[in-house]
């Protein structure tokens, strides 16, 4: 089922490397595909390094979203670049969001040079 909206959610991190992103899924292929139909399900994956930082045993769900994510040479190269979040909400949307600190922010900042009286 994730593999189906793979090609939009690489395209949305590649854009949430400036603004946050929103991919609308449809909600019957989803309850079609995970069985469930009960509203409010949500999840919230960070992705740090190109790794996810929690371990999520016994959620096939987000171990099926974060494996479509990890098998895709390109998502993968995008996620090492740049720390996202991934959350899926109630209405059936991924909200990307890259957490990455800016570049400018991780460069020392050049010493003042001192004038000579």
């Amino acid at each position: 089922m994730w593999s189906k909206y793979l090609p939009a959610i690489r395209i949305l991190v590649k854009k949430a490397v400036l603004t946050e992103q929103l991919l609308g899924m449809n909600r019957t292929d989803f309850e079609r595909a995970v069985g469930i139909r009960k509203a409010g399900y949500r999840f919230s994956v960070n992705f740090i390094n190109g790794k996810p930082d929690a371990l999520f045993n016994g959620n096939d769900i987000v171990q099926a979203f974060i494996g479509v994510l990890q098998e895709d040479a390109v998502t993968r190269e995008l996620l090492a670049e740049n720390d996202y979040t991934f959350s899926f909400s109630s209405k059936y949307q991924i909200q990307i969001k890259n957490t990455s600190l800016p570049k400018a922010a991780l460069q020392p900042e050049a010493e003042e040079a001192i004038p000579a009286d």
